[in-house]
């Protein structure tokens, strides 16, 4: 896949002249600096000359929705960080999505997000794929995170479609396309059951043909889109390759990726991250009887996960597997109910997880 070459041109264009010429669907438009409104230090520019070479592709496999430790006083505890990202390297998980709402990054400051880019930044660089949550509801502030995570070294963006505005698919377009203009390759992320807009495979379809428009992340669990994306991505004249496809619901990842999907980004990796590597490597050589094997122990932690809002459920099974000292979550979400304790321990426990 090309599309990790094209970022630092366009982004030097874009800082130094009236109009920027961007390469969408194998074509040129000009785009107004005016679309791009947030000011580009030089040291960001610089980041995305000097990051480009050296970004870690997005690939297939299963990556996982990790979770932020805290300490009792929601103080991020670093060190344990540190202890988790090693986790999932040992562990074989094939790429790292941080900041997500599982990292619970919307009660973070830019301060707090700078701090976990940094660390994952030295701890997995060059290893597997950092994708950073850059999403949210105000387009300048998803520029401003995008940035940062220019700045930081990260190797791609997860950009959800803005939730409760409800944007029109244009506007979805035009939002995506204009992230993808700051340089830094974008994941799309579509859970309509969240952000309460869809944005449809004919419109993915659309932008799938932007340099920087390089994967989607698709929570539906509607396992059916894979087939309706590559058929949009063939009437835009762009081949399935162009785009890698991630299953954002555990429940149906099995499904996704037989059906022509590339992996997971999931909740369940942060306590089977070997299972889901090795349920994905199996899932993409379409070896449905070793899918089966590996996924039915796990069909309960895929559902009892989320016996209430993610990521409380998954935060409280990382404690009880002893890789944290503490499941607090930062208001206003709160720790696991002691009613669900058992729920998702038994569900632990048909994983192989616990004896």
């Amino acid at each position: 896949m090309m599309k990790f070459l094209c970022a630092a041109t366009a982004a030097l264009s874009v800082a130094q002249t009236a109009y920027a010429f961007a390469p969408i669907n194998n074509r040129y438009a000009e785009v107004s600096t005016s679309q791009l409104s947030v000011s580009v230090s030089a040291s960001q520019l610089a980041a995305v000359g000097s990051n480009t070479n050296e970004r870690t592709p997005m690939r297939q496999g299963s990556y996982v929705a990790l979770i932020t430790p805290m300490t009792e006083t929601g103080a991020i505890d670093i060190p344990t960080l540190r202890m988790l990202l090693q986790f999932h390297l040992e562990s074989g998980t094939d790429g790292l999505c941080i900041l997500g709402t599982t990292g619970e990054a919307a009660v973070m400051t830019m301060a707090e997000r700078k701090t976990v880019l940094d660390v994952a930044v030295e701890e997995v660089k060059g290893k597997i794929p950092i994708l950073v949550g850059t999403g949210t509801i105000d387009p300048e502030h998803v520029k401003e995170q995008t940035l940062q995570a220019i700045d930081c070294g990260c190797d791609a963006s997860l950009v959800v479609t803005p939730y409760y505005v409800k944007p029109p698919q244009r506007g979805l377009i035009r939002h995506f396309e204009t992230m993808a203009d700051l340089g830094l390759p974008v994941c799309i992320y579509n859970v309509p059951g969240r952000s309460g807009v869809d944005f449809l495979p004919e419109s993915i379809g659309q932008v799938a043909g932007h340099p920087n428009i390089v994967a989607v992340k698709e929570a539906t669990g509607d396992v059916s889109r894979v087939a309706q994306i590559h058929e949009a991505m063939f009437e835009n004249g762009v081949a399935k390759d162009e785009l890698l496809l991630f299953s954002g619901d555990d429940g149906s990842t099995d499904e996704f990726v037989l059906g022509g999907g590339d992996g997971c980004i999931s909740v369940t990796a942060n306590v089977a991250p070997s299972l889901m590597h090795n349920l994905m490597m199996a899932a993409l050589k379409k070896d449905h009887d070793e899918v089966a094997r590996i996924n039915s122990p796990l069909r309960r932690l895929h559902q009892d996960e989320f016996c209430e809002a993610n990521p409380i459920p998954i935060k409280w099974a990382v404690k009880r597997m002893g890789k944290i000292d503490c499941a607090y979550l930062r208001p206003p979400l709160d720790e696991l109910s002691p009613d669900f304790h058992g729920i998702v321990e038994d569900a632990m426990k048909e994983a192989g997880l616990l004896s």
